[in-house]
């Protein structure tokens, strides 16, 4: 689950680990001062921010020893203490970022987020905000033997593929299918029109498809609808795109995703159960776009949320 860096990355990562509490199921770096990008100049990712989100057992634990070491890394909420930072945390996307650190001679952004709320989120995409980085190639640091959390990194990339499947023709190219997987944690995020570069799927993936090969291909071998020519570099799908076909992979994808399905196609007061709702979608022919829209629902309401805490938490 890794992208080639733009430095000796494993020395450079390292010390800056060393600057924060150990206690981490999962740290990774992500962005574009971590990756290349397409359209950017040459040593262009030295000069950017280095985005990094630990993963943490226990928030409060965690938070007070980071107050300790890093102090000056908060906003003024540190005055209210590790416990109100942690509740804070749990609003949004379940994140709690210090952003605008200096770092070993570099700027860099950290988010800190509970194991369990990754762990939910990556299960069932109740805010899609890391579960949706982590569907991109990312560079893990660290991570710890936790099963559950292993499980849901992988049922978190099947889902994406699905989603992926479900909005996609029934043909497509491979490049096709990681532009709509890199573009699912964008859907509906407001900062796409107001602040980020709207080509920034595309950027992203464009360098970057033989590491979205890495991450996706025991998954794609495994799917019987595509033909994965690994030593080739390239697949051929042809996804089933009956109503049975879409109905199964609607059935797949995750929680939140088919509540927010269902919430867009079944009407106030009728209450009807939600296999019977994805049965009606699977026979739509915009089935696609309905998923497009469930999707941009979920991070719709997390970038918002997250976004406003972040006024808080970066001072």
């Amino acid at each position: 689950m890794a992208l080639p860096v733009l430095s000796s990355s494993a020395v450079k990562f390292r010390r800056v680990l060393a600057h924060f509490p150990q206690e981490l199921s999962l740290a990774f770096a992500y962005g574009s001062g971590v990756f290349r990008q397409a359209g950017a100049s040459p040593g262009h990712g030295e000069n950017n921010m280095l985005d990094f989100v630990f993963a943490v057992d226990d928030s409060v634990t965690w938070h007070m020893m980071n107050l300790l070491k890093n102090r000056s890394h908060y906003s003024f909420l540190k005055v209210f203490g590790p416990k109100q930072i942690s509740s804070i945390q749990s609003y949004g996307a379940g994140i709690y970022y210090n952003t605008l650190v200096p770092c070993n001679g570099r700027m860099i952004k950290y988010g800190v987020i509970s194991t369990d709320t990754l762990i939910d989120d990556l299960l069932h995409w109740k805010t899609l905000y890391v579960a949706g980085r982590l569907q991109k190639p990312v560079k893990i640091l660290t991570q710890n033997e936790n099963s559950k959390l292993q499980a849901a990194l992988v049922s978190n990339l099947k889902s994406a593929v699905t989603a992926a499947f479900l909005m996609l023709p029934e043909s497509f190219s491979e490049e096709d299918l990681y532009m709509q997987i890199a573009g699912h944690s964008y859907s509906g995020d407001f900062r796409m029109v107001i602040g980020e570069d709207r080509s920034k799927v595309q950027n992203i993936v464009k360098p970057n498809v033989p590491h979205f090969q890495k991450l996706y291909s025991n998954i794609l071998q495994d799917c019987p609808q595509v033909v994965y020519k690994h030593h080739l570099g390239r697949l051929e799908a042809s996804i089933d795109k009956s109503p049975e076909g879409q109905f199964t992979q609607l059935m797949a994808l995750p929680r939140t995703l088919q509540q927010k399905i269902t919430s867009l196609v079944d009407p106030p007061g009728k209450n009807r159960d939600v296999e019977e709702i994805l049965l009606q979608v699977a026979h739509d022919p915009d089935c696609g776009f309905v998923v497009h829209q469930g999707i941009s629902g979920i991070v719709r309401s997390s970038s918002i949320v997250q976004s406003a805490k972040t006024i808080l938490t970066a001072g």
